[in-house]
């Protein structure tokens, strides 16, 4: 990998690790280390001057995650700034430079890496990401002081298959970790809806109804119901009729007429289209099969 340094890395209490190619390449086709390897990690604190430039880029994909002071990221023409609790995947190959801020110099965590699996994670589609907790910040700085823990012990598969673990789970908790409050909120708000619907499964319910009860927007309802439900709050609504509704027909000898009623179906042929769209059969075959 040919680098241009403006400023050699010389930092205290630095941390720097580069895998030799003769240790790697025996564990090398494993499918769980071919799938996620690195190649070096480092960490770098307080680095003052730290400059860095590839014009053809690097063979594999670089991130960096900042603990503390601030840098700055140049990728295909655009630079992005990069704080505290925030990291940024710099893709394969792509020229670029990256260096500390003079006034606030970065502390930095860094790995190359690349594999099999790269491609199920965003790394060229999202610039940069902030991590949300403090908590989150832990985790993601014990994960790498792991990788310096397992890289200075000996060159086995068993270490080998361990690293690329650790590292997913790196890669992981920067970009699929659900945000703790955003997350949190939505919870809350899908409870309460559900909890709603419960509560009133013999009205008719419409979105519109859900927006005014609770006063939040059609569109955020929709979202937070296809991310956790896979399904409209509508469908989620007529599924869970319909399972109240196979529970009355199994549990009951309510006349089929009746339990529609129950459920807001005044029009028991209407009731039995909606019985046979969600469940498959018509309540009368549902009950006779019993």
């Amino acid at each position: 990998m040919m680098e241009e340094n403006k400023k050699q890395d010389g930092f205290k209490d630095e941390q720097y690790i580069v895998i030799p190619t003769e240790a790697f390449s025996t564990f090398a086709q494993h499918p769980l280390v071919r799938a996620l390897y690195l190649t070096d990690v480092g960490f770098f604190p307080h680095a003052l001057h730290h400059y860095r430039e590839r014009r053809d880029g690097a063979d594999e994909y670089i991130l960096l995650y900042c603990t503390e002071g601030e840098g700055y990221v140049q990728v295909g023409g655009r630079i992005h700034t990069i704080r505290a609790r925030e990291a940024c995947c710099i893709p394969i190959h792509a020229g670029h430079k990256y260096y500390a801020s003079q006034s606030n110099p970065w502390s930095i965590f860094w790995v190359h890496f690349k594999g099999e699996n790269v491609n199920y994670f965003p790394l060229e589609e999202v610039p940069v990401v902030r991590v949300s907790s403090q908590a989150a910040d832990n985790r993601i700085m014990t994960l790498f002081q792991l990788l310096f823990r397992v890289l200075r012990r000996n060159y086995t598969q068993g270490n080998f298959i361990y690293i690329s673990q650790v590292l997913s789970l790196i890669l992981s908790e920067i970009y699929f970790r659900e945000k703790g409050d955003e997350t949190g909120k939505q919870n809350r708000h899908i409870t309460a809806i559900v909890h709603y619907m419960y509560a009133n499964l013999g009205k008719p319910l419409s979105l519109e109804d859900l927006t005014e009860e609770f006063h939040l927007s059609k569109s955020y309802i929709n979202a937070i119901f296809k991310k956790y439900a896979d399904r409209s709050p509508i469908d989620f609504f007529l599924n869970i009729k319909m399972q109240e509704a196979c529970k009355l027909l199994r549990s009951t000898n309510l006349y089929i007429f009746e339990i529609g009623r129950r459920l807001g179906y005044e029009d028991p042929y209407y009731f039995s289209r909606a019985f046979k769209k969600v469940i498959g059969i018509s309540p009368k075959e549902y009950r006779d099969g019993e």
